[in-house]
């Protein structure tokens, strides 16, 4: 080592070698030359964590200067100028060989050698550490939130930290050297405070007047105190409005302690479980007498509060029924749970339960509303259907009944009048059935009876009209003596079968409409063929609605023919349907299913413009001089726009109005003749010819026709079928026909179908007459030609 690398720490003494100096010295020095340690005292190996010298002398100092040190490091070392010089102390951080770091205070001094540094290195960690400290203490009590207070034995502040400034109002540099009981707005006796443990609760102004609950905790410190003032005003004005709300809610609300017993209840709890605080406070909570909804009691150890302290299992909206000490019962919706989740083994539960039993008996009577009907309180057909689909595959019959003319009391007497009756038919089918029956409206007038007792078709025939008895006794209203009749439609249902509950209801309303075509007043079971028949029925109304529009209907034209010349002097039109898939669908089969579906307007609007427009090209184009012939059904006849639809017809095809002659049934005219006059009357004023067609039939007399205005009658085909053969139908025959010419009425016969029948009935005078004797209905250009 060079004679002048001496610690820079002070000189040494004249008797002392610099060289021993310098290795003792317990301040870190080492030597580099040209960035390469050449030397390092024992201090320097043991700061180095080396062994020996070999394992530091030859390396770079820099190897031991931590990366974040090494530019400020090597700054220093260039500024020293000459032999001598010295930088200024720098705190640096170095590295010891495993790595760790470790901060020292360093002073460089250049030797004589341009290129070579001696370095001295204080550890100063333990002294960083000390600074931290400090500043960390100081930090705490500058950003604590709590006011720190630092006084004299007399209370005069000495500190006063931010908080205490946020808190009480004033600075710090207000409250140095004043009184701390006159800042804190309260007397302050710290000797007493700490005699009593250090902790007192206490009321505070702060600077302009405002309370503040604080807690104060007091602490000898040197010639003085050190207060710790908590403002917990926030807290306590928080719990206070957390006691008012628990206190205010409707909901009951207990808290179970760890033993099990009650420690808290609010007034809510009190007055749904009808007991007063004072009596349920470090009682168990077992002593509350709970059930299930099915009614079992719950035994102590398996109430809810008891299962959530055992296994800390929340549980949420239990219904439960609650017996109170007068043994009035009430239902709670109840939720238990810890009372402080993160912590457990404090085992202590919140219950907390609403009253309910309105709410419950609110929902009972809505869903009784929901699946019972509102006028009769039998069930409705959502009842019945959850009936049918709950029968569990068991056998049972249905009974579908429909009052038969129940239209007829509510028309001519009133719908309040009709309600009574079907409230009383209610009740008797109620009566006359079993206890376990189900007895349901559907609507309307449509009941159901499903019954599981009477499956044997014998016992369900003599139930059928055990019903129908019940319901034909007559019924006293307004005065009057009403009889009613049902249809009844039965499907009986095996173990095994395996229709919907929908389906059930369908097939007994098939059977039902089976009795009623049958002519009401009857019972009829229900099999697969008439299913089959009703959808046939079904899809032809769908496949007629589809087929309106489509071409798939086409007017055919049957002669009509003078018998005293045997000229064609009229067609009448008669609808045809050709079926995409089912070919010719026979009228007697579609026209039914029109006039039930309203169709007929539509379908009669169509035909009577095609007609028309036909007829008017024909008597035009070939010179014929043919009168239309075109049905009217009955509820055409009811139709506002039939008057205007003819008009329509009329002027757009260029028809004259004497060659159309509409044809109404004599049982439409006679259903309510009133109307039937004043629509007929309408026709007739546009100038068309008038007929009735099927006489007869209809229980009419020509006194009664003759004031409709009518131009022609038509001898329905039933008379003329036997002609031939029956004096007493040419006898009838002859008779309508003198009767008709005298009231200047000509007579055609309709459905001759022989020679002999043509001949007589031109020997009787009939005027004219159509049949297949004479031709079938055909297409136009068949009838008109070309």
């Amino acid at each position: 080592m060079e004679a002048d690398a001496v610690a820079a720490s002070g000189p040494a003494e004249p008797s002392a070698d610099p060289a021993e100096l310098v290795e003792l010295s317990p301040d870190a020095i080492c030597v580099h030359r040209d960035g390469v340690l050449t030397y390092a005292n024992r201090a320097a190996l043991d700061t180095f964590a080396a062994r020996s010298a070999d394992e530091v002398v030859g390396r770079r100092f820099t190897d031991f200067v931590a990366e974040e040190s090494q530019a400020a490091v090597v700054e220093k070392l260039a500024g020293l100028t000459g032999p001598g010089a010295a930088t200024k102390p720098v705190e640096a951080l170095m590295c010891r060989l495993d790595g760790s770091k470790f901060a020292v205070e360093t002073v460089s001094v250049r030797l004589r050698d341009r290129l070579a540094y001696q370095v001295v290195m204080r550890d100063i960690t333990a002294k960083k550490a000390a600074a931290d400290a400090l500043h960390y203490q100081a930090a705490l009590v500058s950003h604590v939130s709590d006011a720190l207070i630092a006084t004299t034995g007399e209370g005069v502040v000495t500190s006063w930290n931010p908080a205490a400034e946020a808190v009480y109002g004033w600075t710090s540099a207000e409250a140095v050297g004043r009184c701390a009981s006159e800042l804190v707005g309260a007397p302050l006796d710290l000797a007493a405070i700490r005699r009593g443990g250090g902790v007192a609760e206490a009321v505070h102004r702060r600077r302009d007047g405002a309370p503040l609950a604080v807690r104060v905790s007091a602490a000898e410190m040197n010639d003085g105190y050190v207060l710790v003032c908590a403002d917990e005003t926030a807290r306590r004005r928080a719990e206070q409005n957390y006691r008012t709300v628990v206190a205010s809610l409707d909901e009951g609300v207990l808290v179970t302690g760890a033993s099990g017993l009650i420690e808290a209840a609010n007034p809510a709890a009190c007055r749904i479980l009808g007991v007063a605080e004072a009596d349920l406070i470090g009682v168990p909570c077992h002593t509350l007498v709970l059930f299930t909804e099915s009614g079992r009691w719950i035994p102590p150890d398996e109430m809810p509060s008891v299962q959530t302290r055992r296994t800390g299992v929340t549980h949420n909206g239990l219904v439960v029924r609650l017996r109170r000490p007068d043994g009035r019962d009430v239902w709670v919706s109840l939720t238990s749970r810890l009372l402080n989740p993160d912590d457990p083994a404090a085992m202590a539960v919140v219950t907390s339960f609403t009253d309910i039993t309105e709410t419950r008996a609110i929902s009972a009577r809505l869903a009784h509303d929901a699946t019972h009907d509102p006028l009769t309180r039998l069930g409705n057909r959502t009842l019945v259907l959850g009936r049918l689909d709950a029968r569990d595959r068991g056998a049972v019959t249905v009974l579908f009944l429909d009052l038969d003319k129940f239209k007829v009391i509510n028309d001519s007497l009133g719908h309040s009048v009709g309600d009574q009756v079907l409230r009383i038919v209610g009740e008797r089918l109620r009566r006359s059935s079993g206890r376990d029956d189900l007895v349901g409206r559907l609507g309307g007038d449509e009941f159901v009876v499903v019954t599981g007792e009477v499956t044997d078709p014998c016992e369900v025939r003599a139930l059928a009209e055990h019903l129908r008895a019940a319901l034909a006794e007559p019924i006293g209203v307004l005065g009057r003596q009403l009889h009613l009749d049902a249809s009844i439609g039965v499907v009986l249902v095996g173990r095994d079968d395996r229709r919907s509950a929908e389906d059930l209801l369908r097939d007994a309303d098939v059977a039902m409409y089976q009795a009623k075509t049958l002519g009401r007043g009857r019972h009829h079971f229900f099999d697969v063929g008439l299913r089959e028949r009703v959808q046939r029925r079904l899809r032809m109304e769908q496949d007629l609605r589809d087929a309106v529009g489509s071409g798939q209907l086409w007017p055919a034209y049957q002669p009509v023919v003078d018998l005293r010349t045997g000229g064609m002097v009229a067609v009448e039109a008669l609808l045809r349907w050709t079926h995409p898939r089912h070919g010719a669908i026979p009228p007697a089969e579609f026209i039914p299913l029109a006039e039930e579906s309203d169709l007929i307007n539509v379908i009669g609007k169509e035909m009577l413009r095609a007609t028309t427009r036909e007829l008017a090209a024909r008597r035009t184009g070939q010179e014929l001089d043919l009168t239309l012939k075109v049905n009217l059904s009955a509820r055409q006849l009811d139709d506002p726009h039939l008057v205007p639809a003819v008009e329509d017809a009329l002027a757009n095809t260029g028809l004259p109005a004497a060659a159309l002659c509409l044809e109404v049934t004599e049982s439409a005219l006679m259903r309510d003749q009133a109307a039937a006059a004043e629509v007929l009357a309408s026709l007739r004023s546009l100038g068309v010819l008038l007929a009735i067609d099927d006489f007869g039939t209809g229980y009419s007399s020509l006194a009664q026709l003759r004031s409709l205005t009518l131009d022609t009658l038509k001898i329905d085909r039933s008379f003329i079928t036997g002609i031939a053969e029956s004096r007493d139908a040419a006898a009838i025959v002859t008779s309508i026909i003198a009767m008709a010419h005298a009231v200047d009425l000509t007579v055609i016969a309709e459905g001759v179908e022989s020679a002999e029948q043509l001949e007589l009935l031109r020997t009787l005078g009939c005027d004219q007459a159509q049949g297949y004797h004479l031709g079938r209905p055909a297409p136009a250009a068949e009838v008109f030609g070309q």
